[in-house]
């Protein structure tokens, strides 16, 4: 499912318009934005837990080469879903 689709979807099962499903699809994605940038945890009771985990950096090996990188620290988004999600999809 890709983006138009989802508006597609919150369009019929909301009855807002498909500009209006839209809109809250965006200010949403926004919101869940801002607040992993802050490092901040956003828990959806029932859907799930995104958060934001620092990943250290390590030592790698380029395939090609086969020589010893570096590979750079930086953070990662992680999400668990929660009960009622897992259920849903077993």
């Amino acid at each position: 499912m890709n983006k138009t689709q989802l508006i597609d979807k919150i369009a019929a099962n909301s009855g807002l318009t498909k500009a209006d499903s839209k809109k809250a699809l965006d200010a949403t994605l926004k919101a869940v934005k801002e607040t992993l940038k802050k490092g901040d945890k956003l828990a959806l009771v029932g859907f799930g837990t995104f958060s934001v985990t620092k990943r250290p950096k390590r030592q790698g090996i380029n395939p090609l080469t086969k020589q010893k990188v570096t590979i750079p620290a930086k953070k990662v988004v992680k999400f668990k879903a929660g009960a009622d999600l897992a259920g849903a999809v077993k």
